[in-house]
């Protein structure tokens, strides 16, 4: 072959290969179905049902290929344009840098950071739960436009505050399933994009309707985000004694578990549609929570569950390493994917179920189960859809992350949840007219890297409490006590109090941070660390002045010498408050916001420390000496109850119809009203004592909450609907749903209405 020969030759294989590598996908492409190849496979063809589409990608892929996607850390698959995706993102209470999903390396530096759910919860406010499930999943989208998260996230947390002492109870509603159900529904319809979807076109972010191309009656199943409701179930025991949440059998009765622990899951599913389960690391009666088949498709036949069904990270792992439950890595993997588990967070099952499928332990039928749930999500969320910035939520960015919206909305969320436990003699608010300087006090007074608890990324502007009070007055000095939380040593004790002498009034900031409680750290006592007790009661000895204590964290803390002691005047508890905290805790105190909230947990005394953590019944047993859990079976001294909280004014109640017989759905009406010289807002609870027909009834359920806002001397009327079979219904000792017939006596702040169920 001549050299011009050649060089033709060449020149034609050249422009056959570029012919070829056109026709192909771009190996590396920022979206899956991005032009030009739009539309070239079934599964980017938008007309087709989000069904029709999963099934196609799945029938495209092979063995191998279906095996990489089983990892949060999902493989790209080049051959058809699909990049990699990472499945585990976090957003507990703003978008958090804990899951390898998000960076805030990027255009995006810091998302706002709301109060630890445990706070957020103690406002009782339905609208501003909705509010801040909104405002974050804003803010995700947003991120995920510029590359710094994914669109899947695996919160909310919605085990219940079972024991004072577990290290994540901050993470959560609180102790009432009710309550955890109610914010699980809101914080998730919120976050999904509730607003954008119905009737066959999504919204936009204004709330108008908007025709999508191609889109067909699907439109309602379509996601901004997915949320996911964690974990599945009865996990609320981190690392106590010679437990450990990794190997742990938490043993539950069928009562429990009807009327405690499924409650949350079960709402979040059914009214919050939410799109995500987590299975939790611990055994529920003796079977690994991820192997409980029955469970898992419980969740999918009974509840209506439309999602992918994620491990914990590594729980598969601990089947077999630290529960023992199998005998090799493949019957763990063979379990879980026929139980209906269908992702593992970490490598487990990339690396171990193709010598499944070989030793005929799994079929491949049982992946292509589990990735249809994981790819109708990921369609949902319009992953499939090319280029999603050209979507509907393409115009959110950076401008669109830590606005002054979400930020007000931060502090207002703060205000909402600070509980006012004792006001001897309306010691707050202070007269910001009279107050010339004061003294603040504590290891947590001036430090802001824990105010948000666990499960937090970068704030957009966080404030510490020595901050925001500095705004208040002319002179503020700041004197830490204890060199850190843990407080092992008095050496800063002389400094504070010499600093609180020289001050007109003294706030002393006490209580936990995450050295005390956290993920995988219980705690093992309820009174204040270390030396902090010390301190704050050498201050108050010493400086002749009343103290207003401050608490922090989200543990019960036994505080009953400070609740007894004349000197300590006033007790606020603030949570893990936010980035917002600073301004929120000054407000109050100062009386710019009348405080309103409720705990939303039983503080036991320290006493209930001998009371072994990992017996998971609720239920009080008097023959063996258990007291029982939460305010609904705990029959023991309380430090502060469920519920409790006081206000800068008072509230009476009257109702104004209320029947007497009830067999059908019905209204009570009552006003409440503001007989003090300040507007607040306060939160109308009504409970309900059944009849004690059965054994394990409870001694009280809140059946209704409401948070309501009356201005001084004014009233608001509130109408609550009260269904018998929903809210006047226990369970028995099989598990099944009763309404005992009898009398069942309501309370409504100190108005006490009995009601008569007959047959």
């Amino acid at each position: 072959m001549s050299l011009q020969q050649r060089s033709i030759f060449f020149l034609q294989l050249l422009a056959l290969l570029i012919s070829i590598t056109s026709s192909i996908p771009n190996p590396n492409p920022e979206f899956p179905c991005q032009p030009p190849h739009l539309n070239s496979y079934p599964f980017c063809n938008t007309s087709l049902s989000i069904t029709d589409r999963a099934q196609s990608l799945i029938s495209l892929l092979t063995l191998e290929e279906k095996i990489h996607q089983l990892s949060n850390n999902a493989s790209a698959i080049p051959r058809l344009g699909i990049p990699p995706y990472q499945w585990w993102s976090e957003s507990l209470h703003g978008i958090a840098s804990n899951g390898p999903g998000v960076s805030f390396d990027g255009r995006v530096k810091a998302a706002t950071s709301f109060p630890q759910v445990l706070l957020t919860a103690a406002s009782f406010n339905r609208t501003l739960w909705f509010k801040i499930g909104l405002a974050i999943g804003i803010e995700a989208k947003a991120m995920y436009n510029v590359g710094q998260a994914g669109l899947t996230f695996w919160a909310p947390n919605i085990n219940i505050f079972r024991d004072p002492r577990w290290g994540r109870g901050q993470e959560t509603p609180g102790e009432d399933p009710m309550v955890v159900s109610a914010y699980a529904v809101e914080f998730v319809k919120g976050f999904q994009g509730e607003p954008w979807r119905g009737s066959g076109n999504l919204r936009d972010r204004f709330g108008r309707k908007r025709a999508l191309r191609g889109y067909n009656d699907e439109d309602d199943d379509r996601l901004m985000n997915s949320a996911c409701c964690k974990h599945l179930i009865a996990y609320d025991l981190e690392k106590w004694m010679n437990f450990s949440r990794y190997s742990f059998d938490a043993l539950v009765t069928r009562q429990d578990m009807e009327d405690s622990y499924e409650p949350p899951f079960r709402s979040c599913i059914q009214q919050g549609k939410a799109s995500c389960l987590m299975c939790s690391y611990n055994a529920i009666n003796g079977v690994p929570a991820c192997a409980r088949g029955d469970l898992l498709q419980k969740a999918r036949n009974e509840w209506g569950f439309k999602g992918y069904i994620t491990s914990d990270c590594d729980a598969v792992a601990t089947i077999k390493e630290y529960q023992n439950y199998t005998r090799t890595d493949d019957d763990a993997v063979a379990l879980v994917l026929k139980a209906g588990m269908d992702i593992n967070c970490g490598t487990y099952l990339v690396r171990h179920t193709q010598t499944t499928i070989e030793e005929g332990k799994l079929q491949e039928k049982d992946i292509d189960r589990a990735l249809l749930n994981l790819f109708s999500v990921q369609l949902r969320l319009g992953l499939f859809d090319g280029d999603p910035r050209k979507g509907q939520f393409g115009e959110l960015g950076p401008q669109n992350v830590c606005t002054t919206e979400h930020k007000m909305l931060a502090l207002e969320a703060a205000r909402q949840g600070i509980v006012l436990l004792k006001n001897d003699n309306k010691f707050l608010p202070l007269n910001r007219n009279v107050v010339s300087s004061l003294a603040v006090i504590g290891p947590m007074a001036n430090n802001i890297s824990n105010m948000g608890g666990g499960y937090t990324g970068v704030p957009c502007e966080p404030m510490s409490f020595f901050k925001g009070l500095q705004g208040y007055v002319k002179e503020a000095s700041f004197a830490s006590g204890c060199s850190d939380v843990p407080c092992e040593s008095d050496a800063g004790f002389n400094e504070a109090i010499r600093t609180a002498k020289k001050a007109d009034f003294v706030i002393v900031v006490a209580g936990l941070d995450l050295s005390q409680e956290t993920e995988d750290h219980d705690r093992v006592s309820l009174l204040l660390p270390g030396k902090q007790m010390d301190l704050l009661s050498s201050v108050a000895a010493a400086s002749g002045k009343p103290i207003i204590l401050v608490l922090t964290g989200g543990g019960p803390l036994d505080v009953s010498f400070a609740k007894g002691n004349p000197n300590i005047a006033s007790i606020l508890w603030v949570g893990y408050p936010g980035e917002a905290g600073g301004k929120a805790l000054a407000d109050v105190i100062f009386g710019d916001f009348n405080p309103g909230g409720r705990l939303p947990m039983t503080w036991y005394p320290e006493s209930f420390t001998k009371v072994a953590m990992n017996d998971m019944h609720m239920r009080a047993d008097p023959f063996r000496g258990f007291p029982g859990r939460t305010y609904r079976f705990y029959t023991g001294n309380r430090v502060y109850g469920f519920g409790q909280g006081l206000s800068y004014t008072n509230f009476t109640y009257k109702l104004l119809s209320a029947p007497r017989k009830l067999s059908l759905s019905r209204s009570f009406t009552g006003t409440s009203t503001n007989v003090g010289d300040m507007d607040g807002s306060h939160v109308v609870m009504l409970f309900s004592r059944a009849p004690k027909k059965i054994e394990g009834t409870p001694e009280n359920q809140l059946i209704a909450f409401d948070r309501v806002h009356t201005s001084s001397y004014g009233s608001t009327e509130t109408s609550i609907l009260v269904n018998p079979c929903n809210h006047l219904s226990i369970v028995d000792q099989q598990g099944e749903r009763i309404l005992p017939l009898g009398e069942h006596v309501l309370t409504l702040g100190d108005l006490v209405h009995s009601v008569l169920i007959e047959t």
